[in-house]
């Protein structure tokens, strides 16, 4: 064999064991713990859905699935944690739309760049969240809400823990012509507690929280933030409960991995999550806590509906005028 016969031969070799490493790594994936880190804290929706995930997924394949809670900076942490971990599969990012769909309209500088350091895998499902209120002191409707805001402007406060439900706070205020304090939380549990406490007047939090203490006589449910759901029929989005022009800001949860994971491994997760959450049991939880089921077809489908979605939230918030910080 000549030496330009053998030089081709090795680099086709060598091109061949760069490139076979990934199928063969998604048939052998999980082979170690997996990491799934949630940016919020323990006990809020978001916490809720990683941790019966992780459980299946365990289930499945025979390997851990650990939940590591890393809240604060509007889920900025945990999601730089999960953008900036080797791309190998073993750490996950379950989060709200927020994180790849608002930050980076919201804050002038992110230390992760949302399109190009996470890797979107599959959405999980649809969100609700609804304006709630203290069922003994608070108002019985949004409308009387609204009219109470009018006469007493800038005294009303409402908390929030994500940034869709500060935005659908901010709508509520801007198209009611309303000045309403915002006082922001860190997840779903403390925004839960401060309306326990009467810290707020009301709060734009995930229908699974709030449910309980509306079936235990301590909230009232004023409105939702999307479109009417089946299973409350009466209850009013926030534009037919105020009377104003119609809009939706509702938010969604999904999974992502580091930039540059192999996509084969990033479709076996994705399948993985598609067979257990459209399982019977698993959905039913999933719907209980506030969840409707929707399995992205494809990442690359979940990756297009990711950028359409941002720019539909883009022009909500210049058109609810929030200045990025």
């Amino acid at each position: 064999m000549n030496r330009l016969v053998r030089v081709t031969v090795i680099a086709l070799v060598t091109a061949g064991v760069m490139i076979a490493p990934a199928p063969i790594l998604a048939q052998t994936y999980p082979a170690k713990p997996v990491r799934i880190v949630v940016p919020f804290p323990p006990g809020g929706n978001s916490d809720v859905t990683a941790r019966l995930l992780g459980q299946k997924l365990d289930e499945l394949w025979g390997q851990r699935f650990i939940v590591e809670n890393r809240p604060g900076a509007n889920t900025i942490i945990g999601a730089d944690v999960a953008a900036h971990a080797p791309p190998d599969g073993y750490t996950l990012l379950l989060t709200l739309a927020e994180t790849v769909t608002m930050n980076q309209y919201l804050y002038k500088k992110l230390p992760y760049d949302p399109f190009k350091d996470l890797a979107p895998i599959t959405m999980i499902g649809r969100s609700t969240t609804v304006v709630a209120v203290d069922a003994k002191t608070g108002p019985k409707t949004l409308r009387e809400l609204v009219d109470r805001a009018r006469a007493n402007p800038g005294k009303l406060t409402f908390g929030a823990a994500t940034q869709t439900s500060q935005l659908a706070g901010e709508m509520l205020k801007s198209l009611a012509g309303v000045d309403i304090l915002y006082v922001p939380y860190k997840g779903a549990a403390p925004t839960i507690q401060a309306m326990l406490a009467n810290e707020v007047t009301f709060i734009i939090d995930g229908l699974a929280g709030t449910l309980p203490h509306v079936r235990t006589g301590a909230f009232r449910i004023l409105a939702t933030t999307g479109n009417r759901l089946a299973s409350m029929p009466e209850l009013q989005t926030i534009a037919e409960a105020a009377g104003l022009p119609p809009f939706d800001v509702s938010t969604w949860q999904g999974v992502f991995a580091p930039g540059g994971t192999p996509p084969a491994i990033v479709e076996k997760l994705r399948a993985g999550i598609e067979r257990i959450v459209n399982a019977p049991e698993v959905k039913g939880k999933l719907q209980d806590n506030g969840l409707s089921v929707a399995v992205s077809a494809t990442a690359d489908a979940f990756a297009a509906f990711i950028r359409r979605d941002a720019e539909q939230r883009a022009k909500i918030i210049r058109e609810a005028g929030i200045s990025a910080q």
